[in-house]
Order: structure tokens, then sequence, then C-alpha cells
């Protein structure tokens, strides 16, 4: 006997993908298009500012004046263009991510592997500090261990998009990269500690 599948309600889909399948063609090729112009727009970006202050104003490059707005405007569009794709980038990821898919994929996890699958989820979900006691108590709920869970919950509001953005504008990759490696080895480590300390037994029930 042939089962047909039957789609999705629209009402049961994140905002994310109801945009996209209420017209997808059309959505996929708007979306194409501003990937591309942002991408274009990040190129050009200092040329140009120079070729408008300095060919088109006639500003001379040596002069303070020129070269402060060159600097001012450059970097406000260069910063500007890296928030909205990295929030772009992250919200993209944050639509197919709900807590009870979080949920089922750290449930079963071991401590090790499940600490640094934790932390890495904590950096891109779309939890913030409000929801933090109810996703505590959906994970232990689930089964998965303390030490775990409070690495999801130290990493999540500990690693910012945002700060990636702006730190990797203004002092590059590195201090970015080290940035994200010690709020990752934080988490990490503190939900270790704690699973190795087996505090457990001092959490209240929540039944």
């Amino acid at each position: 006997m042939r089962h047909t599948r039957h789609p999705l309600p629209v009402s049961g889909l994140t905002p994310a993908r109801r945009w996209l399948r209420t017209s997808r063609g059309g959505h996929v090729a708007l979306l194409a298009g501003l990937v591309a112009a942002w991408l274009v727009l990040y190129r050009i970006n200092e040329s140009l500012w120079e070729a408008v202050l300095f060919g088109w104003l006639g500003l001379a490059p040596e002069q303070r004046l020129g070269e402060t707005l060159r600097f001012f405007l450059y970097d406000a569009v260069k910063i500007a263009l890296l928030l909205s794709g990295i929030i772009f980038v992250v919200t993209v990821l944050r639509s197919n991510l709900s807590l009870e898919r979080t949920r089922a994929l750290l449930a079963g996890r071991r401590e090790g592997i499940g600490n640094v699958l934790a932390a890495l989820l904590g950096v891109i979900t779309p939890f913030c500090s409000c929801s933090a006691v109810p996703a505590f108590i959906g994970f232990l709920a689930a089964g998965i261990p303390l030490g775990v869970t409070m690495s999801f919950l130290i990493a999540s509001p500990m690693v910012n998009e945002v700060a990636i953005g702006l730190l990797f504008n203004l002092f590059g990759w590195r201090i970015t990269l080290i940035y994200i490696s010690s709020g990752l080895l934080i988490a990490i480590l503190a939900g270790w500690v704690l699973g190795r300390l087996q505090v457990e037994r001092w959490v209240e029930s929540f039944g």
C-alpha cells in the first residue's frame, strides 16, 4: 500500500521556513540576490569611498579631513555589513534549532563529547538568560547529564555573534578566534568539572 507524505501545515513551521515556503522560487532568488549584493558591497567598500571622497569630491588623501572621512565611512559600512551577515547566518541556523531539537541532539551524550557538542550548540541556539531555567529543567528531564547541561548554559550567553563581528572588524581574526576559543573552553571545562563533582544530588527534583 502506497503512503503519501502530507506536508506540514504552514502554521507549524518556523517563521523563516514559513516565509520560504509561501513562495519558494521568488524568495530563493531574492535571497541569492541579497547575498550577491552583500558580497559586492563588501568587496568594493573601500575603493568606493576612495572614489567618492578623493575623486568626485576632490579631497586630498593626505589631508586629515579626507582620511578621517574615509576611515569613518569605510569602517561604519564594514561593521554594518559584517553584523548583518553574521546575524543573517545565525538566524538561519537558529530557525532550524528549537529547544526540543537541541535537547534531542544532546540526549544520550556522555561527558566529554557531550560537553563539546553542548558548548557548540550553546553558541548558535536562540536561548537567552530568560530561558535558562526552562532549558535547564527540560535538559535534566530528558536525562542529559548536569555537566553537559551546564556547558550549554554557560556557552549560550558567553559567546555572542554581535561581539564576534565587532571583534573581527576592530582587532582581526586572531583576537576573534581567541574570544571564541576562550568562551568555548570555559564552558566545556566548567561543565566537565561540574560533572566530575557529581553535584546532581544538590539539584531539586522538578516532578
